[in-house]
């Protein structure tokens, strides 16, 4: 049986099928045997004598190589077409996830708007006219603005104040050392807050206030758990005015996460806590504190960047933000043409955890602020219960000025500093800038007045502000000159001084 089977199956694919594709090409090999034409035309011109045969079997020739040809171009242009409907057809699936998710983006714009709208309703539930016209009808501009305000949060700060009367007797005869001690105490022992005591290192106060001198940025920054935003919020505490704390979230990427928005569906701008605090603060003349938690979780420079660059102008006059293209009647008094100035009275105060969870901080934050290293607790230490300040930000910063012409950094550390930024220069191809000496000129007096030293105050400009760009730099480049740094250091400014630098200059050596 399995020896029939294989005869009949030989005689099927073998003898049969097989020959098929023989034929077919053998006979297409036939036809295009150029050397058997050849050879045909050259036996008969040698039997006949007649050269004249040899025109007629080129021509034979080329009409065979011209079909030739002419089939290889028509295969050429068939697989063309071919390929060309296939990817036709693969484009209509293309055009199909295109149309696709088109419809998702359509059904997502649609959730907004509704999203939209139920904030409109609640809007209204809180006293707003939230005018109709959702379904397609528009509403115009002009019914808007002679509604309620689009500033909800900011129209609330303008009514608690229009009913305000000045009841706060401020301390004006109190100095910046007399503060620190007292904020120091108030920290571990206070009647408002006595569940919580909080202990500072002296210095860790001196360099805030200093600071608050220096930049309205202040960046502090250590390992969890030291009391960074335990800081400035006590700090509100005891000036009476609590502290907007605005915790930085992953998402934040722009100057909308401080500012707010305008939503376009309901005409109604919406506020951040940290926008309605500035509001706030442009009423009264208490010191005013805004925490930025986490701050590097996101990108600093990226939500952060146009409120660093309007702190920056020369001129307070300058530190105006646009929140809205053009002004309505109905917006709040404190905005002009939908423009708004940036409070005097306002510090920004950033905390920072440098771990793999977080981003770096760039050079350009770091040098417009005031970075304060906080790793470590302070021992605890009795004191008497500390009652709050009230303070007015015009007398601080008249301790300030007076500060920086009653304690001017000696004209001998003036001239330290300014070799060696020869000697950075020369060495690890870094320059201290304008920006740092001019921080230092402002820093220095008020630590000093603080109850500091000048010392003290330029090891901390001189390792926060330029020691520590040598992070960026090739560290086994610069491994050989740290020691002759330190060396350096110590000739200039005596072995027992500027102890901050000599050990971060060491932790460095220890990176390698």
């Amino acid at each position: 049986m399995g020896q029939l089977l294989k005869q009949l199956l030989e005689q099927f694919f073998s003898e049969g099928f097989l020959q098929i594709f023989v034929g077919i090409f053998g006979g297409i090999s036939s036809m295009f045997n150029i050397p058997q034409y050849i050879a045909i035309i050259r036996s008969n011109v040698g039997e006949e004598g007649n050269t004249g045969m040899w025109v007629v079997g080129i021509l034979v020739i080329v009409v065979v190589l011209a079909v030739l040809i002419g089939i290889v171009i028509l295969l050429a242009w068939a697989i063309a077409r071919l390929v060309k409907r296939l990817r036709a057809k693969g484009g209509v699936i293309d055009q199909d996830l295109v149309d696709e998710v088109a419809e998702l983006k359509r059904q997502l714009v649609k959730a907004n708007m509704e999203k939209d709208r139920i904030l409109g309703i609640k809007i209204g539930k809180q006293g707003y006219d939230i005018s109709e016209g959702y379904d397609g009808e528009e509403t115009s501009d002009d019914a808007h603005k002679e509604a309620e305000s689009r500033f909800f949060k900011l129209t609330e700060v303008d009514k608690k104040w229009a009913n305000w009367k000045p009841e706060r007797h401020y301390e004006d005869d109190i100095t910046l050392e007399q503060i620190c001690d007292r904020f120091r105490c108030y920290a571990a022992n206070n009647a408002e807050r006595p569940w919580r005591k909080l202990y500072y290192e002296i210095k860790i106060i001196r360099l805030f206030f200093a600071s608050m001198a220096t930049t309205r940025l202040m960046i502090l920054q250590g390992i969890s758990g030291t009391g960074k935003t335990s800081l400035p919020e006590c700090l509100g505490h005891f000036f009476d005015n609590p502290t907007t704390i605005a915790s930085v979230q992953p998402s934040w990427r722009d100057r909308t996460e401080i500012f707010g928005y305008f939503n376009e569906f309901t005409k109604r701008f919406n506020e951040t806590e940290v926008l309605r605090a500035m509001y706030d603060a442009r009423y009264s003349e208490d010191v005013y504190l805004t925490v930025l938690d986490e701050m590097n979780i996101a990108r600093v420079e990226y939500y952060f960047a146009e409120l660093l660059s309007i702190l920056e102008m020369p001129s307070r006059e300058q530190w105006i933000v646009d929140l809205v293209p053009s002004g309505w009647p109905s917006d709040p008094k404190l905005l002009e043409k939908g423009r708004f100035r940036l409070p005097e009275n306002m510090w920004y105060v950033g905390t920072a955890n440098n771990d793999d969870s977080t981003f770096a901080i760039s050079d350009k934050v770091y040098d417009r602020g005031m970075p304060i290293n906080i790793n470590s607790k302070a021992k605890p230490f009795d004191c008497e219960v500390t009652p709050l300040l009230h303070l007015n930000y015009h007398h601080l910063e008249d301790l300030y000025a007076k500060a920086m012409v009653a304690n001017k950094v000696s004209e001998e550390n003036v001239q330290k500093f300014a070799d060696m930024d020869d000697y950075v220069i020369e060495h690890f191809r870094l320059a201290f800038g304008n920006r740092i000496v001019k921080q230092m000129n402002e820093f220095v007096p008020v630590y000093v007045a603080c109850g500091g030293t000048e010392i003290d105050g330029l090891d901390y400009v001189l390792c926060n502000k330029i020691l520590r760009k040598f992070e960026s730099l090739n560290l086994a480049y610069i491994r050989d000159e740290i020691d002759a740094y330190i060396d350096y250091l110590s000739i200039n400014f005596g072995e027992e001084n500027m102890m901050e630098c000599k050990e971060y200059l060491q932790r460095l050596k220890k990176l390698f």
